[in-house]
């Protein structure tokens, strides 16, 4: 992982920047990178989020012709 730190002064480029970074990661990196998101969300409102309150659900991913 490269851990580099670059400096930007353009708001553009830097939203190009993050929007490559999280296209170079896979679709599950950014799905775990939103789940730790939210729970950090709702502990910073005080909520705490125990496996057991998380979604039993499962992703299934279907390709249509």
């Amino acid at each position: 992982m490269d851990k580099s730190i670059r400096r930007i002064t353009d708001l553009k480029e830097q939203r190009m920047e993050t929007y490559r970074y999280w296209r170079s990661r896979t679709v599950g990196e950014r799905l775990s990178a939103v789940c730790e998101a939210s729970v950090d969300a709702y502990a910073f409102k005080g909520v705490r989020i125990d496996d057991e309150q998380r979604s039993k659900r499962h992703l299934v991913r279907i390709e249509r012709p």
